[in-house]
């Protein structure tokens, strides 16, 4: 465990999330020498933990586990041929147990809290880290605090943590000011974090790489993700690359971020062409897993761009919902709306030539609909009987027929 930015090499049980000398963020580099391409790589198991061999958590600990991972790779027919997109499939990480991609980093990252006889979890978060942290802290036995902005958090994800016991703390502001004010208490005897930082989580949060290669049996041209804290794109980078390292791979897909406009320092960045984001004081979209000014790992993400030839695009809120309700309408897949983000983007990629019409593409939907039931797209409006027309007319002879037939 390394730091990026100044180099210093941590002890084993180091617990803070970021460098102590410098505030960089921290990385693991795995010894790969002893595994190769076969099947050594991977284990029967389901999951997260089938990629056990890849994992920095030492051999035969007991994982904390709900299952996750093993999250479907769906071809989405219909929703290609309406963008003009050969081959397009959706990663749906909203079948997870919390209903998101977090569950696949806070399974290694509070199994290793427990290993470092941690009694107290924490994070900040707009909804789907703090419902996986809830939930696998519970799973743990461990006590946990959840820092919370106090602006848009949607309340399908609070409630999960709220019905699993966490301490909840709402803090005046956004999620960044939420994650200073967190990263500021873990010092001492204070919590131990676990958000994206925690470097931990990232070796978690990497095994979608790993799927995406077993599933599809090849490595796709391109996968696109949303980005809010900026870990999940670096993340799926390094699962990429330590495939090609032990040598199962031998190219890797481009990475694209995307964005909504009002959040969009990434996106900003790379327009810029320059290796330093802008952050966005106050970030503003109806996505809130991804309504972040100031992505933490925002370094590590630049460098995926960058070295796999990939980009980061932004999206306006209308983009966002409409393909929310293509995703659903179209292929019967109910994302939230910050997991939507990617299929919002597809049209410019191609039209700006970053995807090719006949490029295989994988999107990452990271987060369930469920998760966030204040889109537009969730607002019900039941129909009256004499608004039916004729569907009410041949409804009325179903309902009339007799108990026989």
């Amino acid at each position: 465990m390394r730091c990026t930015e100044c180099g210093t090499e941590m002890p084993s049980r180091y617990r803070l999330p970021l460098c102590e000398r410098c505030n960089g963020l921290l990385d693991i580099k795995m010894d790969l020498s002893g595994i190769g391409a076969g099947s050594e790589w991977r284990s029967s198991s389901k999951g997260v933990w089938k990629y056990a061999a890849l994992l920095p958590i030492p051999t035969g600990t007991p994982p904390v586990t709900l299952g996750e991972g093993g999250t479907p790779l769906l071809r989405a027919p219909r929703l290609q041929g309406a963008l003009g997109i050969e081959e397009l499939y959706v990663k749906f990480e909203g079948a997870n147990p919390t209903g998101s991609f977090k569950d696949r980093g806070m399974t290694v990252g509070v199994t290793h809290a427990l290993e470092l006889g941690e009694v107290t979890l924490a994070c900040a978060s707009t909804g789907n880290t703090s419902a996986s942290l809830a939930a696998y802290a519970a799973r743990a036995g461990l006590r946990s605090i959840i820092f919370i902005p106090s602006e848009h958090v949607a309340l399908g994800k609070l409630s999960q943590a709220a019905a699993m016991g966490s301490e909840i703390v709402e803090v005046d502001g956004n999620f960044d000011e939420a994650l200073r004010l967190l990263l500021g208490s873990a010092h001492g005897s204070g919590p131990y974090v676990l958000n994206s930082v925690n470097p931990f989580r990232i070796e978690g949060q990497k095994t979608v790489a790993f799927e995406i290669y077993d599933q599809l049996g090849r490595i796709p041209e391109n996968v696109v993700l949303p980005v809010g804290n900026a870990g999940n794109i670096s993340a799926a980078w390094k699962g990429f690359s330590e495939l090609k390292e032990i040598g199962a791979i031998d190219r890797r897909p481009r990475m694209i971020g995307v964005q909504a406009i009002g959040a969009s320092p990434l996106a900003d960045a790379v327009s810029r062409g320059s290796m330093e984001i802008v952050p966005v004081v106050k970030p503003e979209t109806i996505a809130s897993a991804i309504r972040i000014g100031r992505p933490a790992s925002w370094r590590k993400a630049l460098l995926a761009i960058r070295e796999s030839g990939g980009t980061a695009v932004a999206v306006g809120d209308q983009e966002i919902i409409r393909a929310q309700g293509m995703l659903a309408a179209l292929e019967g897949i109910f994302v939230e709306p910050a997991s939507a983000a990617p299929v919002a983007a597809l049209s410019a990629l191609m039209q700006r030539g970053v995807i090719a019409r006949g490029e295989s593409t994988v999107c990452i939907a990271t987060g369930h609909g469920l998760k966030d039931t204040e889109s537009p797209i969730c607002q019900v409006r039941a129909l009256k009987a004499d608004e039916l027309g004729s569907l009410g007319a041949g409804l009325g002879a179903v309902i009339s027929r007799p108990s026989g037939r």
